[in-house]
């Protein structure tokens, strides 16, 4: 089977998906990615198996960064042949697009010529920060599925509840769930996850957001009744963690291996392409993101 050529372009401040992301799929040069300007990178790359540990049927084989030398240099660090002088120049050149930022505000501008290409595309997390720009984006799709947006930790090893944990919890009643830095780019690191464990728990009734210190605390209510609260944490240090609380007992879960959360979410991406089914519909993705919108409100 011929590998697939995926186009990457990125960079936001703050997130190094390029190189991550890319590295995941080629491998990576060690001499060059030690000038990573994410340190945490090479870091967890380097407890890797190169190549057996890399996703072997695709290929990041375009690059396209706002700046010229920065595209360079994560070509070089990531075995990446081809870097591009403008976004539209994949189109024609590869068989899908990473939309490597989650700078939310850009993503309808720039996925929207790939999709109307009927390129797929993935779509860093978050998709939108309100849904009525997530249901523009999602007005763009030539076909079903066509978008794949996700935090990837709900494919995070640590954040998987098998039957024994439901045993052993019962049915919840309460989820507290904390990450560091920001609401608008990190808090959907927390909410999806979230959302994916619980299922079908009826309507939003209610959501309320509260700032303190640097810290965001969103409270939600569903018909169900099942309360959950999400803080973002800012500066403060805090594990991805999300506890939750049932009628028989409890469970801490705590977020540590990137690479797998991150390989795993781009493989789902990659069958996405081959058979054009998404198993993210987009009924959950809005849900994920009308959380999130509660959350940047003004109270």
């Amino acid at each position: 089977m011929k590998p697939l050529r995926l186009g990457i372009l990125g960079l936001s401040e703050g997130n190094g998906h390029p190189y991550s992301w890319s590295a995941i799929f080629n491998g990576y040069n060690h001499v060059a990615m030690k000038d990573c300007p994410f340190p945490i990178i090479p870091e967890y790359l380097s407890k890797q198996n190169f190549p057996e540990d890399a996703i072997s049927d695709a290929r990041v084989t375009h690059i396209w960064t706002q700046d010229k030398h920065l595209s360079e240099h994560i070509a070089r660090a990531c075995y990446i042949e081809n870097v591009v002088d403008h976004y539209v120049d994949l189109i024609g050149k590869v068989d899908g697009i990473l939309l490597a930022r989650d700078d939310a505000e850009l993503h309808l501008e720039m996925s929207k010529p790939f999709l109307k290409e009927g390129l797929p595309v993935y779509i860093d997390k978050p998709l939108a920060n309100r849904v009525d720009l997530a249901e523009d984006i999602f007005s763009l799709e030539q076909y079903e599925g066509q978008i794949f947006s996700c935090s990837a930790l709900r494919y995070a090893k640590e954040f998987q509840l098998e039957p024994a944990d439901f045993e052993q919890i019962g049915n919840i009643r309460f989820i507290d769930a904390c990450v560091m830095k920001n609401w608008e780019k990190y808090g959907v690191h927390i909410v999806e996850p979230v959302v994916n464990m619980i299922g079908n728990q009826g309507k939003l009734l209610e959501a309320k957001n509260f700032i303190s210190q640097g810290t965001k605390i969103v409270f939600t209510r569903w018909e169900s009744g099942l309360l959950a609260t999400f803080s973002a944490h800012g500066s403060t240090p805090c594990p991805i963690t999300i506890r939750l609380f049932g009628d028989k007992g409890f469970k801490a879960l705590v977020f540590k291996d990137t690479f797998f959360a991150f390989k795993q979410a781009l493989k789902v991406f990659v069958d996405c392409i081959r058979t054009r089914r998404n198993p993210i519909k987009r009924e959950f993705v809005l849900n994920v993101v009308d959380i999130l919108d509660w959350g940047n409100r003004e109270q």
